[in-house]
């Protein structure tokens, strides 16, 4: 597996470096006030696709760290109440009913 990983970044590399030796340019990016600023083209390129890249993958790292802050304190939770249950005895103890309250009499009087 490591092989192919290997093989999979430099074929990558390959490729890079062929693009860039066949598009080595300038190209002018017209900026306010008059300004041109002059760019290669594989420069340029590797801007626009670290522009899109980066907030995307902050993105999905800060969620997956999240995910990873809730999960630990969910096992945390399950450990404490998994030690909870083993510090209690295996069954409760019997609770004796409550005494039966008779029905309060009503006096003659008020019927």
């Amino acid at each position: 597996m490591q092989f192919l990983r290997i093989l999979f970044w430099a074929l990558v590399a390959f490729v890079s470096a062929v693009f860039t030796f066949g598009n080595w340019k300038w190209v002018p990016i017209w900026l306010f006030g008059n300004l041109v600023a002059e760019v290669n083209l594989p420069l340029l390129l590797f801007v626009t696709f670290l522009a899109g890249f980066l907030p995307t993958f902050l993105y999905q790292r800060t969620i997956r760290w999240r995910l990873g802050q809730r999960l630990a304190a969910a096992e945390r939770a399950v450990a404490d109440l998994r030690a909870a249950s083993i510090a209690e005895p295996a069954s409760p103890a019997p609770v004796s009913p409550a005494p039966a309250i008779a029905p309060a009499s009503v006096p003659p009087e008020a019927v």
